[in-house]
């Protein structure tokens, strides 16, 4: 019998594990059925018009959590399994910079992401980008981005966030992104996403569902964990990690999370909390999930394994090793010199996330059973 959302409901959210990446959705708001939507964007989608429903199977496939094309994209994005490709395929490992100062000030890490969309917009390559902009601490929202006003806009680096702390009631720093795409119809788009919201992307495409036929390239982000918290839980917050949220600048994430804060004193104040501390603020559904390092896109991102003001950059497909080297000899970033002791130490720090997000998936999903 064919599966149907009534079986996502019952397998993956009551389970508590829907990343509400939004795939399901946007496959059938796209296709114009409607027959399921967010009723409330921080829990799982819903049935709007469960009469209408065509029990496709569709959102079945497509969900990051029922995993029932792993074996058709592994074959495609040339992977083998966790215990031998802790970081998936990848043929070379770059620590890079953005050239551009307004990218590297603005930017997360190097700047290096805005920076090569802002290069894939000047060359036509792409009509514009999915990207996530920083409304407050600990919660963004998606936006569509073709200018490098856009970008430098949607970086969020420098936050005046005291009248949003007013006015926003949950924080979330996962981004819904996919959902965004069914308003931009362009023929070309950059998606930038979680390891969980790519999946579902590749999915699609596999399939030729609606609107993942817009996406050109797929950027990547490593990722360990989301945080979500509602507004009650900012004065604990505060008091455990001794953080005003009015202070917070920028937060950044390497091998723990870094907050970057207002000091009267010194004019800044850089604060390291390691991931284990920020349990209680942790997304439920992102136990669920093995992927680290985002082993589906064509580029993945992150700060793990660079300097200060570098960012990790993995090319994985032809077409992101094709896109990255034009971005390389056009001079949009400059590329630290890795000696091989050093790119193994970067894979091995790298491996080091993938296998404990993996482990800690299998112990999560053992307690679920």
């Amino acid at each position: 019998m064919p599966k149907s959302f009534q079986d996502l409901i019952e397998e993956v959210h009551n389970k508590g594990i829907c990343q509400e990446c939004g795939g399901c959705v946007s496959f059938c708001s796209s296709a114009n059925y409607h027959i399921i939507g967010f009723e409330d964007p921080y829990k799982p989608p819903v049935y709007l018009n469960k009469d209408q429903c065509l029990e496709c199977g569709i959102c079945y496939y497509i969900c990051p959590q029922t995993h029932i094309l792993d074996d058709e994209l592994n074959k495609t994005y040339k992977f083998a399994d966790y215990s031998s490709m802790p970081i998936g395929h990848y043929d070379n490992i770059y620590s890079c910079q953005a050239t551009d100062k307004a990218f590297l000030e603005y930017g997360t890490d190097g700047g290096v992401v805005n920076s090569l969309i802002n290069f894939l917009i000047e060359q036509k390559l792409i009509d514009g980008a999915i990207v996530s902009r920083t409304d407050a601490p600990f919660s963004r929202e998606a936006t569509f981005a073709d200018s490098k006003y856009d970008l430098l806009k949607a970086s969020g680096a420098k936050l005046d966030i005291s009248p949003q702390l007013d006015e926003i009631q949950k924080f979330c720093t996962y981004t819904h992104s996919i959902p965004k795409l069914n308003h931009y119809k362009f023929k070309k788009l950059a998606i930038v996403g979680t390891p969980c919201q790519l999946y579902t992307i590749r999915c699609m495409q596999d399939l030729g569902v609606t609107p993942s036929e817009n996406i050109e390239i797929c950027l990547g982000l490593f990722c360990y964990e989301n945080f979500f918290f509602e507004k009650f839980q900012i004065a604990k917050f505060e008091k455990d990690f001794n953080i005003k949220f009015s202070d917070i600048v920028k937060i950044n994430i390497k091998e723990d999370v870094i907050f970057k804060l207002k000091d009267e004193g010194t004019g800044e104040k850089i604060v390291h909390i390691p991931f284990n501390h920020l349990n209680d603020y942790m997304r439920t559904a992102c136990n669920a999930c093995g992927d680290f390092s985002n082993i589906y896109a064509d580029i993945s991102f992150g700060g793990l394994g660079s300097p200060d003001k570098y960012t990790t950059v993995i090319p994985r497909t032809e077409k992101g090793k094709k896109i990255l080297t034009q971005a390389i000899n056009s001079g949009i970033f400059n590329c630290k010199d890795i000696d091989p002791a050093k790119k193994n130490k970067m894979i091995e720090l790298i491996s080091q996330f993938s296998r404990s997000k993996v482990q800690r998936k299998e112990n999560f999903m053992k307690n679920l059973q």
